[in-house]
């Protein structure tokens, strides 16, 4: 039986279609799979080792026939992420995805040299918002609040587990993005030399708000 769209807490079972709507959302909030030759490992860097480290921290919205079109997942705590990211995650995945044996050129090779350097997440200017996320819906289910529930499920998450601030880094060029959390209260964090990247955060105190 079909019901309305809603967001619901992440289950096992949704782990391929997260991986799907990764790729088709990871290149600058379009379909990466033009890009890159192996698409699959970007869900392996910004997906995957989320909800294989903190599932209680990860959403989706689940189109009402049990699918899943979008999520938001994180982690409460950058530093232990990061040390949990090389100790118990890059040893399922670094033999599938090796680090590039020269400084990298191809845009699979970046993201490989992304996927075996974790500690590029750790900022001392972030170290205020100890919790960083990541949220994507597919195209079709953008622009009509379902971002917004999103976001409220994570927050209030964090903010019951005691997490009093979240940050985030998305690629400057990606406008569209910008207004969304322009609009849920994020504001830009000063990091020096941050590269293609911006970095938002905001206050878990809030989280129904705006």
């Amino acid at each position: 039986m079909t019901s309305s769209p809603a967001v619901r807490p992440y289950r096992p079972e949704d782990l391929p279609a997260l991986e799907d709507i990764c790729v088709r959302t990871a290149h600058n909030g379009q379909d990466a799979r033009p890009v890159y030759a192996d698409p699959g490992l970007l869900p392996a860097i910004f997906a995957t080792p989320y909800v294989h480290l903190e599932p209680e921290l990860a959403f989706v919205l689940d189109d009402g026939a049990g699918r899943a079109v979008g999520y938001i997942l994180g982690t409460a705590d950058t530093a232990g992420f990061v040390e949990a990211f090389r100790a118990k995650w890059l040893p399922l995945v670094a033999d599938r995805h090796p680090a590039p044996g020269a400084p990298p050129h191809t845009p699979d090779e970046m993201m490989a040299d992304l996927l075996h350097r974790p500690e590029r997440m750790l900022l001392p200017e972030l170290a205020g918002y100890p919790a960083h996320l990541h949220i994507d819906l597919l195209p079709a289910w953008q622009g009509r609040g379902f971002g917004r529930a999103l976001m409220r499920a994570f927050l209030r998450a964090l903010r019951d587990g005691g997490v009093p601030a979240v940050h985030l880094g998305m690629v400057t060029v990606n406008t569209g993005a910008r207004a969304f959390y322009d609009r849920l209260g994020f504001h830009e964090i000063d990091v020096p030399d941050p590269g293609p990247l911006v970095y938002l955060g905001r206050t878990t105190d809030q989280p129904d708000r705006p």
